[in-house]
This record gives structure tokens, C-alpha cells and sequence, in this order.
């Protein structure tokens, strides 16, 4: 077997940089927290805050598609995510419906990112760019443009899950869709885009749109991707154009040359998604684990769910004479 040259700023660890790992330990409560987008919900909205999120930075895409136009959305949803892992959907918006200044909702959206960034132990690089983001002023949507038919269709979409060619799938309720694994692995591309030398918007752009196939194809996962056999990169092919078909000209230029690199480690951007995509689909998994083994005592000694305050002495006397353990 021959060996090849690690790729150009690699220290020969596919996981690291000359500057040390690309997702230390340290860094991976971020990301689980981030992840959790998939999760949240509100009811303003139908669909997850991520879904919410991709469709969002579509519109605002095709509203601006210049690379520096998407370098900035790069950075403002990547803060925002970031800060809506500790505020779920309490958004600009919700704060100056509340009656807050603009100072103040600036100052709740950075002690939120602060919150959240501060466990990473400086693992995440230099967010100073990302945290200057941060806009106190509710997104005007009403201005943006409406999305083609394959970015609904994707929030619409569910992800297969663990699937094999000769096992039965494992099915995890409820499916993530691919709105929220893409719009998750943008940000996370985003985050890990500097230690590669790659823009965060083009890092970003590129997650974003790295299942346009699957617009109109259902996901059968790994299973159904070996099944398909040597069908599957022309399937792929042509239902990519299918999505492709809907975009402006110039959008669909720029991904074109863009998407290839998802099949490659050997360009910074390749190094970059594949990084991101494998971190949110294994840290699904983990999700999912977690939530099975999910115990009352986690909730009750580690979460605090009866929270100190002053009626906690009485909440815990009701329970108590109710005969409901919460030790």
C-alpha cells in the first residue's frame, strides 16, 4: 500500500492542524449545544429553530449571493446559533417585543454567546468576528425572497438514521430533517473554517447546500446508497440538477464548482465540511443514546429542575409527601 503526502497546513492527524486539533475536546459541549437546534422549538413558528435557520440563510442567500454578503450571514447566524444554544428562541425579536433597548438586547445576546463559548476553554479559536455579529435588531424576513421548492422540500425531508446494506435500520424517533443537519453542520463548518484557511461564508455555503440531491430523494442512508449500486452517482447527478435547475444562474455556477470538494479531503474545503459533517451526524447518534439512557436523577441533582429560589423548600416538601424521590 502506498502512502500519500498529508494534505497542505496538516500535521499527518486528519483531525488536526499545525495548530492542534480542529475540535478539541474541550469544544464538544458547543457543538452538542448547537446540535440542540435541531431540537428547539417555539411557537411562533412550525419546525425546529434549525429548520427555521435553514430556510432563513437560503433567502438570504438568494437575496445577496456575493461572496461577501454570505460571509457576513455566515457570521451573524453562526453568533446567533451560537447564542441561541443557552436562549432556545428568546431572539431580538422576542426582546423588543418584551420592551428591552437595543443596548440591552445586545447586551442579553452576548452574555448568552459568552455563556455558551466560555466552556469550550478557547477551543473554538478566535470568535471575535463571529461575536461582533451579534445584531440586536430583529431580521427583517419580509424583504427577503421566497425559497425554491427543494429547500422546503429538505425541511421536510427525514434523515435515514444508521442504516446497513444487510441489517435492519436502527430507527431513532424523532428524525432529524435535512434542514436541521444542514443548517447544523453550516455552522459547525463555519467554526472550524479558520483552522483550514477557508472563509466561514464559503465554509458555511457549502454545508448549506450539500444535500440538494435529496430534494427529491428520500434518504435511505448508507443501506440504501450501497443497494443502489453503480445507479447512485447518476441518481445523485441528476437529481443535484433538479435542485440546481432552481437557483439563479450565478448561484448555481458558484455551487457547482463548490460542491465537488465535499467528496475530497485533498482542498482546505473538503477538509473543512468533512470535518463538520461527520461531527454533527456521529454527535446525532450520541443524542440519541444520551436520551435513552436520560434518568430523573440527572434531571434532579445535575439540571436542578426543582431550581433554588424561594419556593424550592416547599416544591421539595410536595414531593416528598407525595412519595416521589428526588434524591
Amino acid at each position: 500500500m502506498t502512502g500519500t503526502a498529508a494534505p497542505a497546513g496538516s500535521t499527518g492527524s486528519p483531525g488536526s492542524t499545525a495548530g492542534g486539533p480542529v475540535v478539541p475536546p474541550s469544544s464538544l459541549q458547543v457543538y452538542r449545544e448547537v446540535a440542540d437546534l435541531k431540537r428547539l422549538r417555539d411557537a411562533r413558528e412550525p419546525g425546529s429553530l434549525a429548520d427555521r435557520a435553514f430556510v432563513r440563510s437560503w433567502r438570504a442567500v438568494l437575496a445577496d449571493p456575493s461572496p461577501a454578503a454570505v460571509e457576513q450571514l455566515a457570521l451573524r447566524e453562526t453568533a446567533h446559533a451560537l447564542a441561541a444554544a443557552r436562549l432556545a428562541g428568546v431572539d431580538a425579536s422576542v426582546l423588543e417585543l418584551a420592551g428591552l433597548s437595543r443596548s440591552e438586547r445586545l447586551d442579553v445576546l452576548q452574555r448568552a454567546f459568552d455563556a455558551v463559548t466560555s466552556t469550550a476553554d478557547g477551543g473554538l479559536g478566535d470568535l471575535a468576528d463571529v461575536r461582533a455579529a451579534l445584531d440586536p435588531d430583529p431580521l427583517d424576513t419580509g424583504a427577503l425572497p421566497r425559497v425554491p421548492a427543494f429547500v422546503q422540500a429538505l425541511v421536510h425531508q427525514p434523515r435515514a438514521g444508521a442504516t446497513h446494506p444487510v441489517r435492519p435500520r436502527v430507527v431513532v424517533e424523532p428524525p432529524e430533517s435535512h434542514g436541521d443537519h444542514c443548517f447544523v453542520t453550516a455552522v459547525y463548518s463555519a467554526l472550524v473554517a479558520g483552522r483550514h484557511g477557508v472563509g466561514r461564508g464559503e465554509a458555511f455555503l457549502v454545508a448549506l447546500a450539500h444535500h440538494l440531491p435529496n430534494g427529491d430523494l428520500p434518504d435511505a442512508g448508507f443501506g440504501g446508497e450501497v443497494l443502489l449500486g453503480e445507479h447512485y452517482q447518476r441518481v445523485l447527478a441528476v437529481l443535484e440538477e433538479r435542485s440546481m435547475a432552481q437557483l439563479p444562474d450565478a448561484l448555481a455556477t458558484r455551487l457547482r464548482e463548490l460542491l465537488p470538494q465535499r467528496e475530497t479531503t485533498g482542498t482546505p474545503i473538503g477538509r473543512v465540511f468533512n470535518t463538520a459533517d461527520v461531527l454533527d451526524r456521529v454527535l446525532q447518534v450520541h443524542h440519541h443514546a444520551r436520551a435513552a439512557a436520560f434518568t430523573a436523577a440527572q434531571a434532579l441533582d445535575d439540571l436542578d429542575i426543582v431550581h433554588p429560589g424561594p419556593v424550592q423548600e416547599f416544591q421539595l416538601g410536595v414531593l416528598a409527601a407525595a412519595g416521589i424521590p428526588v434524591r
